[in-house]
């Protein structure tokens, strides 16, 4: 129940009433002697309930801390006492509705999640007002949301035109494309996120795809095959549902839901936070664009912050690639401003901020309600900003086209990452960990290596495509001089990694089988000997997803992040 609701008066703002409890990081209601009581009359000639003076009947009194004085309560018809010092006087506030008071009473623990506008990222979303719209995009989304796995969002920014100041944007009638796209993956153990960017103009194959009507019949629109991604949404009546189709088509990665907004968001939400810092290397003016920035670092919200996420002409190649990167470092600053203690602390900043989110948010109906948005931001905020990720799907020139404006998945590249993000590997680690790590890793592919003759191994397929095991086992023989392999058949499970397993008396081999295949030192796994089909002492090589064929070196990485990747807790500079 709220302030109001337990008797106080309605001249008291219930913000000032919620107070940040240190050991707990929420806000907790505190009846406090700063907001006095009105006299609650109960009948005629009754005598007041006994404990708080003023409290209605068969109401607990709220405790008084220790050594607080409890002003006597106030006569109707008297002036108000002056507030005391330090403290703000009451002033009159309007009533607030019920979906405004229950923001109250969780402002402190959550960030809120968006991505906004036609080119905006990914921001911390706190929905409790009962304005966010919902679509039903059937099957296309998980029927729930589950606290317990990792879980993948498609947020999506349309450059569909609504509110005011907006009709210079995007195309004229246009229902909404996906305009600016980023897939967020949070792992499992709540240690790492990815927010992967898909490009718009990134070339794919729409998938066809089953879409609700407004009568609640359902229609099948049919897909195409290589066109730009962004027509995923809008086109045909297609839904974001169709969106989250192409995207599971286009790089493996199914999301399970989605959040989608427009331009607005961009305008309102960092207006809220009092404006987000942004840096370029060069000074700006695109008249396109309408931007307008001296090198540097500067302050930018509303209109500006919109022109900043949307300019593409302001760097070096003019494309939307580069856009990309300038919006993800937005992203970031915007990510600290709002987490920042001066945002979090302040009921008012949260409120305002739930407004100028939920207004410009459409999510699917199975996170569409307060409490499975509370949940999502609340697993969110165990993430460190320091292991979120910002990257692009690695991608290259359309090769289909004479002078390529439009790009291709870069087939060499993606899948790599599409499997770390699979395999909830993190792209960023606790830096005394990794260099722990790189030690030992290095430390493994140091001293003497056996002559390649003298290498014995047993190969397992854990994953590689079928016949990859035969195929290595007559490249190390017949090429590399490993005489003393044989083929094992399949592991008992697959593995994203290749790996090597040896005993410690196998070092000299293993360091040489490394070589002929380019394993890393992580690769390497120190263990157990097995015995071959001599009954002699082998080690085990396992061939991963990762296994591209017969005397292909390996990366010397798990999971090496496209170039151009960052981090939410570093503020970069756009050039």
């Amino acid at each position: 129940m709220d302030a109001q609701g337990r008797g106080r008066a309605d001249d008291v703002d219930p913000a000032d009433q919620w107070v940040l409890n240190p050991n707990t990081g929420e806000y907790e209601l505190r009846l406090t002697p700063s907001a006095p009581q009105s006299a609650v009359p109960g009948p005629r000639g009754s005598a007041p309930s006994p404990g708080r003076p003023g409290a209605p009947r068969g109401r607990t009194p709220t405790p008084v801390a220790p050594g607080r004085d409890v002003p006597p309560p106030r006569r109707r018809g008297t002036p108000p006492e002056e507030p005391l010092p330090g403290r703000r006087g009451r002033r009159p506030v309007k009533k607030k509705s019920s979906a405004k008071k229950a923001l109250l009473w969780t402002g402190g623990t959550m960030a809120f999640v968006l991505v906004a506008g036609a080119t905006t990222g990914w921001f911390y979303l706190k929905h409790l007002e009962g304005n966010v719209g919902t679509t039903d995009v059937g099957d296309a989304a998980a029927s729930n949301f589950s606290k317990d796995e990792a879980f993948d969002i498609l947020i999506i920014g349309t450059d569909k035109r609504t509110g005011e100041g907006n009709d210079g944007y995007g195309d004229v009638g246009s229902v909404g494309h996906a305009d600016t796209n980023i897939l967020l993956h949070v792992s499992k153990d709540r240690t790492n996120a990815t927010a992967l960017s898909i490009p718009r103009d990134l070339i794919v194959d729409i998938p066809d795809c089953e879409t609700k009507q407004e009568d609640g019949t359902t229609r099948v629109v049919t897909g195409q095959e290589g066109v730009r991604f962004n027509r995923s949404l809008g086109e045909g009546g297609r839904d974001p549902g169709c969106t989250m189709r192409t995207v599971e088509a286009a790089t493996g990665i199914k999301p399970q839901h989605f959040v989608m907004a427009d331009f607005n968001a961009v305008k309102t939400l960092t207006t809220a936070v009092d404006g987000v810092e942004v840096c370029v290397e060069k000074a700006i003016n695109d008249k396109k664009s309408k931007l307008v920035l001296p090198a540097g670092t500067s302050k930018v919200e509303g209109e500006r912050a919109l022109a900043f996420v949307r300019t593409r002409h302001a760097f070096s190649n003019d494309s939307d690639l580069d856009r990309i990167k300038a919006q993800q470092q937005f992203l970031g600053s915007l990510m600290r401003k709002m987490t920042s203690g001066d945002t979090l602390t302040n009921p008012a900043k949260l409120l305002k901020l739930a407004e100028a989110a939920t207004n410009a948010l459409t999510v699917d109906k199975a996170i569409g309600n307060v409490g499975t948005l509370k949940d999502i931001a609340l697993e969110l905020k165990k993430v460190p900003t320091k292991n979120i990720t910002f990257m692009t799907i690695p991608v290259k020139d359309n090769p289909a086209e004479p002078r390529p404006v439009t790009v291709v998945v870069d087939e060499s590249k993606a899948p790599q990452i599409v499997d770390a993000i699979n395999n909830d590997v993190s792209f960023t680690e606790v830096k005394a960990q990794q260099k722990k790590e790189k030690a030992e890793v290095a430390a493994r592919l140091k001293g003497t290596k056996s002559a390649a003759s003298d290498v014995r191994v047993r190969i397992f397929n854990g994953g590689a495509a079928g016949g990859s095991a035969q195929r290595q086992l007559s490249y190390l023989q017949t090429e590399a001089g490993v005489t003393k392999s044989e083929n094992a058949g399949n592991a008992d499970a697959a593995l994203a990694r290749t790996t090597l397993e040896y005993a410690p008396d196998q070092a000299d081999q293993a360091r040489r089988l490394a070589d002929i295949m380019g394993l890393s030192g992580s690769a390497l796994k120190p263990g157990k000997s097995v015995t071959n089909s001599q009954g002699l002492p082998a080690m085990t090589l396992t061939l991963g997803k990762d296994f591209k064929g017969a005397g292909v070196k390996l990366s010397s990485s798990a999971a090496v992040a496209p170039q151009g990747a960052s981090t939410a807790d570093k503020a970069q500079c756009a050039s």
